[in-house]
């Protein structure tokens, strides 16, 4: 009698799987850092005929592909904003006191820059970074554009539906560019047009959703490639000016990042231990769109995911952060135009020996509290510092002395700003009593993983006005 012997159990085959993205953009620093120092080592290739440096292979490699994340960032930018604002005032006909929420929201954006702006002047006086510093005169320069009150309040009226400027090069090239002040400016004022227009506007608005779930998912593939981005644009700070002019500046990077850290861990905690919130809850569910602003170093491009780690890690309704964050993302700006231009402003004066008075010192709070807006864009904050700058009549040659490390600070500037625009909508909710605190206080694990339910459901892409990712969540 014979027997046969089952079959052995086929052996799991184990896949390979890829580190979160978090670990990755931490991978991509430390790969930047040490391709940057290397770049730097090779030295440059030689001089052209101008006298400019040229860089030598690796060093333009790295520039290359962080310029190439920042024009990617920038070609979705207009439309993201567009239809994001549109979308988010046509979602407050769903909220209760959707009028007393949003001006509770700016109440919110202006009382945290006040406290912001106040720490940065007590660091600029305490520390004294411009008497402070090794940095040549001769590194004084004027920027190519500087901002200033009739140049912002020009920038509010849209030159065109679209929002695009052009400007004509010196071979007859003509590029093409976009004020992101005045795309919201024609944003907000369809949003409310819509609001008005009722029901008629509704085919209006299934476009409008629709075509925003397209470009967040399109943005949500650029974003994939922020761990790639990140040995660029670090590599190249880091190969381009080394650590000789972080060093020649030594106090005042250290008094920006000291106020950077004053607001991030001991303001925006104090303030969520005072509304009854969990510090660490908070920062746990809010990481991912604050690790990528750090990274990618722009507000408005970490939109999308930092409305979705309000809405799903936070606890924060979907309707109310859906008109909150995009408009903090353009307006709410706690690093770049609050503790960013006060403490540059005392350099530039302290290191050209211009005495301030109580009256320039309350300019720079009002210039901090109301400007902000001023510094809507991708990356940097060059306009609010020179707006600053004019406003109290100080050299802008003051601005060159700044941007050797700008970047570098750039990073820091941005990681804060998009914690504040994640810490407003959470507050208001709370106070609100429409915060869903099990969401809140929901346990955190794992990294971020892909949400392809827009792709499945046509009808969940028309409603949603949420980003297409799903972050700390465990596979």
């Amino acid at each position: 009698m014979s027997s046969t012997l089952p079959a052995p159990a086929p052996t799991p085959t184990r896949r390979l799987r890829m580190p979160s993205f978090g670990v990755q953009v931490l991978i991509g620093l430390v790969l930047g850092v040490a391709l940057g120092m290397l770049a730097r080592s090779m030295g440059p290739d030689g001089v052209d005929a101008a006298g400019a440096v040229d860089p030598n292979w690796l060093t333009l490699t790295l520039t290359t592909i962080g310029s190439t994340f920042v024009t990617l960032l920038k070609a979705v930018v207009p439309a993201l904003v567009f239809l994001a604002i549109v979308a988010s005032i046509a979602n407050l006909r769903d909220v209760a006191g959707a009028a007393r929420l949003a001006w509770k929201t700016l109440a919110w954006f202006a009382g945290t820059a006040l406290v912001a702006v106040s720490i940065g002047i007590t660091l600029g006086l305490v520390l004294q970074p411009g008497s402070r510093t090794s940095v040549p005169a001769d590194a004084a320069a004027a920027p190519e554009s500087s901002g200033s009150w009739l140049d912002f309040l020009n920038g509010l009226v849209p030159a065109n539906v679209l929002g695009l400027q052009a400007s004509a090069g010196d071979d007859g090239s003509v590029a093409l560019s976009f004020n992101v002040l005045q795309i919201l400016v024609l944003a907000i004022a369809v949003g409310i047009a819509t609001l008005k227009v009722g029901e008629a506007a509704e085919p209006f608005m299934v476009v409008v959703r629709s075509a925003l779930a397209v470009v967040q998912k399109v943005l949500w593939w650029i974003i994939l490639l922020a761990p790639i981005a990140t040995v660029g644009l670090l590599g190249k700070a880091v190969a381009t000016y080394g650590w000789d002019a972080l060093g020649s500046l030594g106090v005042f990077t250290g008094a920006i990042y000291a106020g950077l850290l004053l607001v991030l861990l001991v303001v925006y905690p104090v303030l969520l231990r005072v509304n009854g919130l969990s510090v660490r809850q908070f920062f746990s569910g809010a990481w991912p769109a604050i690790s990528l602003a750090f990274v990618s170093r722009s507000s408005v491009g970490t939109m999308p995911v930092t409305e979705s780690v309000t809405e799903r890690n936070l606890g924060v309704p979907r309707a109310y952060s859906s008109f909150a964050v995009p408009l903090g993302a353009t307006t709410k700006m706690d690093g770049c135009a609050s503790i960013y231009p006060a403490i540059s402003a005392i350099f530039v004066a302290q290191f050209f020996g211009v005495d301030l008075a109580i009256t320039d010192y309350l300019l720079i709070v009002v210039v901090s509290v109301i400007g902000s807006a001023a510094t809507a864009g991708v990356t940097g904050a060059t306009v609010m510092l020179t707006l600053t700058l004019s406003t109290l009549g100080l050299p802008l040659e003051g601005v060159g002395l700044l941007l050797a490390i700008d970047p570098i600070l750039d990073m820091g500037r941005t990681a804060v700003n998009v914690t504040g625009q994640a810490l407003v909508p959470t507050l208001v909710a709370k106070r609100e009593g429409i915060l869903d605190q099990q969401v809140y206080d929901a346990p955190r694990s794992g990294g971020w993983v892909r949400d392809d339910a827009l792709e499945a459901t046509p009808q969940a892409a028309t409603a949603s006005t949420g980003p297409s990712l799903e972050p700390l969540a465990r596979v």
